[in-house]
């Protein structure tokens, strides 16, 4: 996904500094829904400039700092092509795999814990939705939302909206089950 993201970016923007780039994944919060970490970009630009997708075009030095300038090179327009095409075709359907797992052994946990593990995930979950919320207005004021961005965050919201619910309804029916075992 950082290759992707990196490519697409200098393709869509044109030549950038590793720090530009870290500053677009950052404000984007492309940590939440790409799971591409700011700071791992940079080994990813040394990585793609010795394989020849993207070209490192200046150094601008400011008193002591040096910054490189990267833009992208045919080979890079050509392989994010490839990754865009890939990513598309390919199902994006993921399972909460954790949650799923704890689900099947919670029985090894009093339902008083179990109970607590899953309001703090409820929380967890809120949180995730309302900084998606202020990404997507910080998007919106800056004229930035496209067509393709407003249907992800769309999606987003449906699908942490669908996980709620599950944790939801989880946390009824155990409180629901506990007051009866104590009838």
């Amino acid at each position: 996904m950082t290759r992707m993201m990196i490519l697409g970016l200098l393709n869509k923007f044109g030549s950038m500094s590793g720090y530009e780039i870290q500053q677009m994944l950052q404000s984007s919060q492309t940590e939440m829904w790409a799971y591409v970490q700011p700071a791992s970009i940079y080994h990813a630009l040394r990585k793609l400039q010795q394989e020849g997708k993207i070209i490192l075009e200046t150094v601008e030095h400011t008193g002591f700092r040096a910054k490189a300038i990267y833009k992208i090179a045919e080979d890079g327009v050509i392989e994010l092509q490839q990754l865009v095409e890939q990513a598309l075709a390919k199902s994006s359907v993921v399972f909460p795999a954790k949650l799923y797992t704890a689900l099947t052994f919670m029985d090894e946990l009093p339902a008083a814990v179990t109970v607590v593990a899953l309001k703090a995930q409820e929380q967890e979950m809120a949180a995730v939705m309302a900084a998606m919320k202020h990404g997507e207005e910080m998007k919106a004021e800056a004229g930035a939302m496209t067509v393709q961005a407003a249907a992800v965050f769309s999606n987003i919201y449906a699908q942490v909206e669908l996980q709620l619910e599950f944790v939801r309804n989880l946390i009824r029916d155990l409180e629901a089950e506990r007051e009866e075992g104590q009838a």
